[in-house]
């Protein structure tokens, strides 16, 4: 039986990026409707965890007990909406610091999977605003889905084959929720 397992991406996708980091809570700005996409995944029978990379730790911008406002305010406003996050993984690290965790590695999805207790992510999907994102759900054995919102348009322009592929593209993750419930009920 496929797992029914949604991973995300954080900033683009949950909230609002910058390129300059996400360095607090007052930074950290979600989309009212991913929280809302969230809560209807988790009301549909999915199980939504997330994998972020959190180099700004590694950088010093932050430290972990700011992450963990950031992170305590986002399953707060889910719970609020009548979800529920399963499991957040973030990566610490710097691109240059050679852990297995940073995506495009399929570190934290790794741990997603163990957390989670399953055995296999086949059926799953990573839905993400960067290549690496994808990339980390290919190698882990997830579907992959691209959202525009965040990074997505700049992914999307970056790497117009991703059109051509078979990984779908998506105006945000309200818009992929909405295609995968349906998709569900059609199936």
């Amino acid at each position: 039986m496929p797992t029914k397992l949604v991973i995300l991406d954080r900033d683009g996708v949950i909230n609002q990026d910058s390129d300059d980091y996400i360095k607090s809570l007052a930074e950290w700005i979600p989309y009212p409707s991913a929280i809302q996409a969230i809560a209807r995944l988790t009301q549909a029978g999915w199980t939504v965890a997330i994998a972020t990379n959190q180099s700004g730790i590694a950088r010093g911008y932050y430290d972990v007990a700011e992450l963990m406002r950031m992170h305590n305010r986002l399953y707060a406003l889910v719970a609020e909406a009548g979800g529920e996050v399963a499991h957040i993984a973030y990566c610490p690290h710097g691109p240059n610091d050679q852990c297995a965790c940073r995506k495009p590695l399929p570190g934290m999805l790794k741990e997603i999977r163990d957390a989670l207790g399953l055995k296999t992510l086949q059926g799953s999907w990573m839905v993400g605003d960067s290549l690496g994102d994808l990339q980390a759900g290919q190698t882990a054995g997830s579907q992959q889905a691209l959202v525009l919102s965040g990074k997505g348009q700049r992914t999307l322009a970056r790497h117009p084959d991703l059109a051509a592929s078979d990984t779908p593209v998506f105006e945000d993750l309200a818009a992929f929720t909405a295609w995968l419930l349906q998709d569900e009920h059609a199936g």
